[in-house]
């Protein structure tokens, strides 16, 4: 074992907030089994994604998007990879099914 590890006695107790504002260094992104991936074409912009998700990691940006019908809309709707945890709640919630899971890692046969 370790020695770098602390003890039992030293360990923080669960629950408590030892340096607030710390998560953003926490990258919690590899715990995803499937990602979703944001089809803009399709997307309405109703923001249901980016309200529902839990770990603020549907990005509401800046980025004009021009559909192929001529549709302009002034803000896109990306994923922050480093925080999704790929729980899917944003492709459920999304009305016009603009969200889908794909595997994380594609098996190569």
């Amino acid at each position: 074992m370790s020695s770098e590890l602390p003890g039992a006695s030293e360990l923080v107790i669960g629950g408590i907030i030892t340096k607030p504002g710390s998560s953003l260094e926490y990258k919690t992104g590899d715990w995803r089994v499937l990602r979703p991936v944001i089809d803009q074409e399709k997307c309405v912009r109703c923001r249901l994604c980016w309200v529902y998700c839990p770990d603020a990691a549907i990005l509401e940006v800046d980025e004009e998007y021009v559909t192929k019908k001529g549709r302009k809309y002034k803000v896109s709707y990306k994923v922050n990879y480093d925080y999704c945890k790929g729980c899917g709640i944003c492709a459920e919630e999304c009305p016009v099914n603009a969200i889908q899971m794909v595997p994380e890692y594609e098996k190569k046969g």
